[in-house]
């Protein structure tokens, strides 16, 4: 079995949410260092500082997940169109399968 083609929009998208799920994650961390930044600031005194920290932490919330996702949409889009291009002219990836059959995947049939 060869894949000879990918989706362009379907790579896109599916890789886009992937991107988006990983900025999440990403966002999160950035948010508890900050906040670990703004208590420290407040301890110090710096109450501007620890301001800056907590609005940067809840910032990267937001934006580092819609970054990621563009970022992961484009080069899935990118990608799949440069596969799909090589796999035209070399051929595509050669993949082999084998059908196992489990009492407990009924639903398959």
């Amino acid at each position: 079995m060869v894949i000879r083609r990918v989706g362009v929009l379907s790579l896109g998208k599916v890789l886009g949410v992937l991107y988006a799920l990983l900025g999440l994650i990403v966002g999160a961390l950035f948010a508890i260092v900050s906040l670990l930044g703004a208590a420290v600031g407040v301890a110090n005194s710096q109450s501007s500082d620890a301001f800056a920290g907590l609005l940067f932490g809840v910032g990267s919330v937001i934006f580092l997940p819609i970054f990621y996702g563009i970022l992961g949409f484009v080069f899935g889009l990118i990608g799949a169109l440069l596969y799909n291009g090589i796999a035209r002219l070399i051929g595509g990836v050669e993949i082999e399968l084998e059908e196992t059959r489990h009492a407990s995947s009924s639903h398959y049939s």
